[in-house]
């Protein structure tokens, strides 16, 4: 933590004390420092959207207390009534009725405007997958292993279409929500997650992976990836949880064949 600002919050506080500030003031202090030390007092960096959360859940709190009895929510009104009323404070009335949609205008202003900027860590997009994994109880070699169904589509179209079909009900049942109807990454869950989802369509993406390594992805989710480039803000469950082994296998199918892709061949040997 910044001890520097969790200090100064302190000792804001302790001044309060010492002046016996009124109820007012005391609860914009807890407000404001609470924001601050969220805001300013981690060293790494608390996502915006938390902050949104706690000082929700603060405001409410606070709102709670100092209304809780006819003489908080007196000593409350008093210094706004005074405020709103007495003439030698219009000035200051007047510069808070400016500052107010002054401030929240800079504010949507400075979102607007942010610069782009790298992670705070450095991370690797696509991290190398194990050698095995272990889906319901059973071992599965992602080195040499491959998806059992695609070859299916040239020594049974019959059983590859019954695959290919599973897959899409699986896909459009638990994946569609994030990774979108065309499954270009643009779900309608897509605005709520940082980093969005994978765009499947991108040539730069599964074309370059193995089918394994999709299939070690979408069992393990985000839970399941390695320290290797973290941090991984992903909101990908374990889908091994939700779905057999032939379910994952029959999704990854789909996906290749929807976007026309095939997948990236084992070393040494060559797609056609």
């Amino acid at each position: 933590m910044n001890l520097f600002v969790v200090g100064a919050f302190v000792a804001a506080l302790i001044g309060l004390r010492v002046l016996r500030a009124g109820l007012l003031t005391w609860a914009l202090a807890w407000i404001v420092g609470l924001y601050l030390v969220l805001r300013f007092g981690f060293t790494v960096p608390i996502p915006v959207s938390v902050i949104f959360i706690y000082m929700g859940i603060a405001s409410i709190a606070t709102l709670a207390y100092v209304t809780s009895s006819d003489d908080r929510r007196a000593a409350v009104a008093r210094p706004l009534v005074r405020l709103m009323t007495e003439p030698r404070l219009t000035p200051l009335l007047a510069a808070l009725a400016l500052a107010i949609p002054a401030l929240a205008a800079a504010g949507v202003y400075a979102r607007m405007n942010a610069p782009v900027e790298p992670p705070f860590f450095s991370r690797t997009v696509h991290p190398a997958s194990p050698s095995t994994v272990t889906l319901h109880e059973k071992s599965i070699d992602l080195d040499a292993g491959a998806d059992p169904y695609m070859a299916l589509k040239e020594s049974d179209p019959a059983a590859w279409q019954q695959h290919h079909d599973n897959g899409r009900r699986v896909y459009y049942q638990n994946c569609v929500f994030c990774h979108g109807d065309d499954m270009g990454g643009n779900g309608m869950f897509v605005h709520g997650l940082n980093p969005i989802p994978t765009n499947f369509t991108d040539p730069g993406t599964i074309p370059m992976l193995r089918d394994t390594f999709l299939f070690w992805r979408i069992s393990k989710g985000g839970p399941g990836l390695p320290e290797e480039g973290g941090p991984w803000d992903t909101a990908m469950p374990a889908w091994e949880k939700f779905l057999t082994e032939e379910e994952i296998w029959d999704a990854v199918l789909f996906v290749y064949d929807f976007t026309g892709y095939k997948p990236r061949a084992k070393e040494g040997e060559h797609t056609k």
